[in-house]
């Protein structure tokens, strides 16, 4: 199928004060069309950083990283902004749902934010992903009615609602129960298989790792292992 993510020789590094502090360091990674992929690490190894950097939040300080055959590098802050909201979703551990806003609304939300859809299509589509992950019947409930594990679900929908080709999870199972998150786990390869969308995952949770097709494993900002199936 292809590859949609590909890093070669990336690093970043932040400046804090007088001293230069590298996050990644050299790291050469490719990642498959519809992988199921997590990054893996202690706290400080630098997967969020590469997540973030994928989802064209910030920028390799050098290297090349491509994404969907677009080089991040050379993204202006609104390029970038116009990249994600074609391309990407991204799932978070504290769920990120607006706390005023129904689980259809919160669903809906780039899509009328975003995108800009016709009501008519918003609707069959927010109607789709409800009924795909579970939550129809939770349609006018917000976030503080729901349980953990309904909020993921609202938004993993809310991250799919705009045919996203690549999903991005940053620590996705973080506050769900070990039950819920084995759930949410195969909430996602289910949408996975459904849909065609890569997700890719920063994650300490070894629920996910095991799930996992691909797993690069990240210390000090390099790469010191990568198991799995790559494209």
């Amino acid at each position: 199928m292809g590859n949609i993510v590909q890093g070669q020789s990336v690093e970043k590094t932040y400046r804090a004060g007088d001293m230069d502090v590298p996050a990644v360091r050299g790291v050469d990674f490719v990642i498959g069309a519809g992988s199921f992929v997590a990054f893996t690490g202690p706290s400080g190894s630098g997967k969020s950083t590469l997540l973030n950097m994928i989802g064209g939040l910030d920028k390799p300080s050098a290297g090349t990283l491509t994404v969907l055959d677009t080089d991040i590098a050379s993204l202006n802050r609104r390029a970038a902004a116009e990249f994600r909201g074609a391309n990407l979703g991204f799932i978070f551990q504290d769920f990120n749902l607006i706390p005023v806003l129904s689980a259809y609304e919160n669903i809906e939300y780039p899509l009328l934010m975003v995108q800009d859809w016709q009501e008519a299509k918003r609707r069959a589509r927010v109607t789709e992903l409800l009924a795909a992950v579970g939550m129809a019947d939770q349609a006018d409930k917000r976030p503080d009615q729901l349980s953990g594990g309904q909020k993921q679900r609202v938004a993993v929908a809310r991250a799919l609602a705009t045919n996203a080709k690549l999903v991005l999870a940053d620590e996705p199972t973080a506050n769900l129960d070990h039950d819920t998150a084995y759930r949410i786990i195969a909430l996602m390869k289910k949408m996975r298989d459904e849909f065609g969308t890569t997700f890719i995952f920063s994650t300490h949770d070894p629920k996910i790792v095991g799930e996992a097709e691909v797993v690069f494993a990240l210390e000090d900002g390099r790469l010191v292992n990568s198991e799995g199936k790559h494209a």
